[in-house]
């Protein structure tokens, strides 16, 4: 089964711990000191669309891309009658645009849902791809340290009135690869609740693995943070925010 096709429908509701507001502003903030107050920005793995909606809300012509159908329906529901946001039904590893973005964005941890190096750098090769001439890659990682010490071999849960779910994670340190076992209790009617089951898996990646690749990929690193705060990454961060350029699409992967 592909990633969020049932949680979906639940998505929004567990992911309200998000500081979305502030996220966004910080993107924002970020995006303004390097000269893009406005045009095209690609919200890349945009799910749901809230990011997407406030980054537009901030001025900036938004286009939203995702694997998940199910995801993509939620979004284009919730978008006011002014909207103009253009959401494409894509995988990240071979997404198509129709012409260059001054900026692409990427949050939620949807860039460790790449498993495979060799895909990573296809990914940033597409970024660099259709970035404008000196145009902005900002996107965040779950890091080594949180897959290692806080989420392998964890079990997560939470009960609401509309659903509950259970999230047992499983981190192989060799492969970097993290497994999330999902199972969700979604709310019908009245007290029906069907039972629906997924599986994800994301990888672990080193940061200079993430720098390298993106080298490769004819992007120049300008900046990591630990995410969303400003601050040098840690060696207990467990989330990082990488700020890369376009530099004249100079790609070095192999083919």
């Amino acid at each position: 089964m592909a990633s969020y096709e049932s949680f979906a429908q639940v998505y929004d509701l567990f992911m309200d711990n998000v500081p979305y507001g502030e996220w966004a502003s910080y993107l924002v903030r970020l995006l303004r000191e390097n000269g893009i107050v406005d045009g095209l920005v690609l919200d890349l793995g945009c799910g749901t669309g809230t990011m997407t909606r406030l980054l537009e809300r901030a001025g900036y012509d938004m286009i939203g891309v995702d694997n998940s159908g199910e995801m993509l329906e939620i979004a284009r529901a919730a978008e006011g009658e002014e909207s103009a946001i253009l959401y494409l039904l894509q995988d990240m590893r071979e997404f198509e645009l129709y012409g260059t973005v001054r900026a692409v964005v990427s949050v939620c941890d949807c860039v460790n849902y790449i498993t495979d190096e060799e895909e990573l750098c296809a990914v940033f090769r597409l970024v660099n791809n259709y970035l404008d001439p000196g145009g902005l890659f900002i996107f965040d990682l779950n890091t080594v340290y949180k897959y290692r010490e806080l989420l392998g071999e964890a079990t997560i849960s939470e009960n609401r009135e509309q659903g509950s779910f259970i999230w047992d994670n499983y981190y192989d340190e060799e492969s970097g690869i993290n497994e999330y076992d999902l199972t969700l209790f979604v709310r019908e009617e009245g007290d029906l609740y069907r039972k629906y089951e997924e599986t994800h898996y994301q990888r672990a990646y080193e940061t200079d693995t993430v720098c390298a690749l993106l080298g490769q990929a004819g992007l120049e690193l300008v900046a990591l943070y630990d995410a969303f705060t400003g601050r040098p990454v840690r060696e207990d961060s467990e989330r990082i925010l990488v700020v890369a350029r376009e530099c004249g699409k100079r790609c070095r992967c192999s083919e």
